[in-house]
Order: structure tokens, then C-alpha cells, then sequence
């Protein structure tokens, strides 16, 4: 079976700051990435004509961010039987909570999976893990990521009780 690829949409330029945390771990991973900037509401033709045809042109999952309204990860979602990964985006208005909103809250047969206000390094890292159903290499890296972490944590606590013994 073929490599399957992402797709990171955002809605604006503007969002590529939170974004490019999830093209940095879907690189880590080896997925390859592309990204994108499509607007549910200035190019809604697009952004459906992308969704419509992302299967097809071997994607295997798409990240949608997007801020305000963010309706763009329900619209994408709308036109495809691929995964859909929402990004909401902080912004200045409602810290977040109108895209979170609007990005969880969808109707019954077109499912986003939503991860956090500006959360998009777990977006991608839920990306990986669903590639990495069919990509023995992406589950390899995933699970040496897990005990990456798992080190970290130790190494931390073990940090933490010499600080402790010296009280």
C-alpha cells in the first residue's frame, strides 16, 4: 500500500504560528505533509473541491485550523470520508472558545475530531496514530516517542526527590 500523506489546512495565513507545530511532528513522524490556506467562507469551492478529491490524490487524513466562526474543519469534513483533525485557534475575540465551539460542536454524521484551543502538536500526533494503522513505521516512532516521554518523566522525578532529600 501506498505511503498515505496529511493535508494541513488552515483558514488564514495567520494561523501558520499554532500550525506549524503539527508539520513539525507530522515531519518528525516521516508523513509527508502538505499545506495549505483555504477559507470555509472566501473559498468555500476549494476548500470542498480539496475534501472532495483529498482521497484520491492519497491523503489519509486531513488538519483543519481555523479561528472566529472556524467553520472550515466542518466543511472539509462534510466532503470527504476521510478523518478530519480540528485545530481551534485562539484569537482575540473569545480566547479560542468560539472556535473550539464551533469546531466540536457539529452535526450528527459529519464528525470532527477536535483536539484543544491551539492545540495542534496532539492534532498531529492523532494524525499519526490514525496513519499508523495501516504504517508499521509511523507505529515504530510513535511508540519510541511514548517512551521518549516516559524517560523524560523519570528523569524529571528523579530530579525532583534529590531536590526533596536535600529539604
Amino acid at each position: 500500500m501506498a505511503e498515505k500523506k496529511a493535508a494541513v489546512i488552515m483558514g488564514s495565513d495567520s494561523d501558520f504560528p499554532v500550525v506549524s507545530a503539527a508539520v513539525k511532528r507530522l515531519k518528525s513522524f516521516g508523513i509527508p505533509t502538505e499545506v495549505h490556506v483555504m477559507s470555509a467562507h472566501r473559498t468555500p469551492e476549494a476548500a470542498a473541491e480539496f475534501s472532495k478529491n483529498a482521497k484520491a490524490n492519497g491523503f489519509g487524513v486531513i488538519l483543519a485550523a481555523a479561528g472566529k466562526a472556524a467553520h472550515l474543519a466542518g466543511v472539509l469534513a462534510a466532503h470527504t470520508t476521510l478523518p478530519v483533525i480540528g485545530i481551534p485557534i485562539k484569537s482575540s475575540t473569545l480566547d479560542g472558545l468560539d472556535a473550539l465551539l464551533a469546531t466540536v460542536q457539529m452535526p450528527s454524521g459529519i464528525p470532527v475530531a477536535t483536539v484543544a484551543i491551539d492545540g495542534a502538536d496532539n492534532a498531529a500526533i492523532l494524525a499519526a496514530q490514525i496513519l499508523a494503522l495501516s504504517d508499521d513505521t509511523i507505529a515504530q516512532k510513535l511508540a519510541e516517542m511514548k517512551t521518549q516521554m516516559a524517560e523524560g518523566v523519570a528523569k524529571k522525578d528523579e530530579a525532583l526527590q534529590a531536590k526533596v532529600a536535600e529539604l
